[in-house]
């Protein structure tokens, strides 16, 4: 196995490293990272062709490939796996976990014009270099259903996590104010996307109980706007702390009591954002405030692992929130549930062997 990464750090044009027994070819490219978005953008356009450069002067460019495997986002891979698969005459697999642009646009962020056509353009090339397409879940199908063809296969690919390397958490939440209540955690990108305006308005619903309180963990464009609105709020029972390292993610939730699931109402696609993953895989039930029919409102339901709110009223949030604390006290089975979920539909090897048998091996 070997994974090409663009990296905008390098001084030359590749560096070839060995990571957990895996072959890692790092990439020059531009960076794509916390700048502005037409920057953004030209240096996404840009990438492919500056990795597919690099490839080309490492000592891997005469590599015969047996299958490409790819992750969406980026949009922008497109070039450089066509470029691999003619060279290697194999197939490839894309893994689509966001449908850009159109949560973009389902949002309000971007208007359907020029733009969106742009992007559109873009992510249409993208799929079309793919043998196959792997979405997250059969909600997602139908708008794939287009681009299906007697050489093109699509299937339902849930997500997947593999057990971290443990490492104790630097947070502690006995030292800081939330200690001695129940927590409520949000762990991951805190940007438009997830919504998380309501997630706060609970924390205000609950600032008379001083046994619940909220914690917040990561980063991303709303962090400090959601900061100086708890600030505004005197809320007591809220936390913020930047984000730390996946290995250290069970030690923070063996301190928690419910993971919080955020995804903006306005989403039309289907989403298990992988938090969700990590909540199962650490038996923490959770409480998920998503978008209307989303397919993880059925599982959440299903499985019987937290509560689920589809309305965006605060008001239904918080009453679920209490019933659902009301169960973790009384149902002493609920968090083995969560457990089973994850060995049952989310284990590695599920969607290792369901890849390589769509590459034919």
């Amino acid at each position: 196995l070997t994974v090409l990464l663009p990296s905008p750090d390098l001084q030359k044009s590749w560096k070839l490293e060995e990571f957990d027994g895996v072959q890692v070819l790092r990439l020059r490219a531009p960076r794509i990272k916390e700048i502005g978005y037409v920057r953004r953008t030209l240096g996404e356009l840009i990438m492919p062709f500056a990795m597919l450069r690099g490839l080309q002067r490492s000592p891997l460019a005469e590599i015969q490939w047996d299958g490409v495997l790819w992750y969406s986002p980026s949009i922008f891979h497109g070039p450089l796996v066509a470029a691999l698969k003619k060279r290697s005459k194999t197939k490839s697999y894309l893994i689509v976990r966001d449908i850009f642009p159109e949560w973009a646009a389902d949002m309000g962020l971007m208007s359907r014009g020029l733009p969106y056509r742009f992007f559109k353009a873009i992510a249409n090339y993208q799929y079309s270099v793919a043998d196959f397409i792997g979405v997250q879940t059969s909600g997602n199908l139908k708008y794939f259903k287009r681009w299906v063809r007697p050489n093109r296969e699509l299937q339902v690919l849930p997500n997947w996590l593999g057990e971290p390397t443990l490492r104790p958490c630097s947070i502690r939440i006995d030292d800081t104010m939330l200690a001695g209540r129940q927590i409520f955690v949000y762990a991951g990108n805190m940007g438009v996307a997830q919504g998380l305006d309501s997630i706060l308005q609970l924390a205000k619903s609950f600032s008379a109980n001083r046994s619940v309180g909220f914690l917040f963990v990561g980063r991303g464009s709303e962090v400090q706007r959601l900061k100086d609105e708890a600030n505004k709020a005197s809320l007591d029972n809220c936390a913020f702390f930047d984000e730390i390292d996946p290995d250290e993610i069970p030690g923070l939730y063996a301190q928690c009591s419910v993971g919080i699931v955020s995804l903006d109402c306005r989403h039309n696609s289907h989403n298990i954002p992988g938090k969700f993953l990590t909540y199962m895989q650490c038996g923490l039930p959770v409480l998920a405030n998503i978008n209307l029919g989303n397919d993880l409102a059925q599982l959440i339901r299903s499985e019987r692992v937290g509560r689920v709110c589809e309305t965006n009223s605060v008001a239904d949030l918080y009453q679920l929130a209490v019933d659902l604390l009301t169960e973790i006290e009384l149902d002493d089975r609920l968090s083995s549930r969560c457990t089973a979920v994850f060995d049952r539909e989310f284990a590695v090897e599920k969607v290792v062997l369901q890849i390589v048998s769509a590459l034919g091996y």
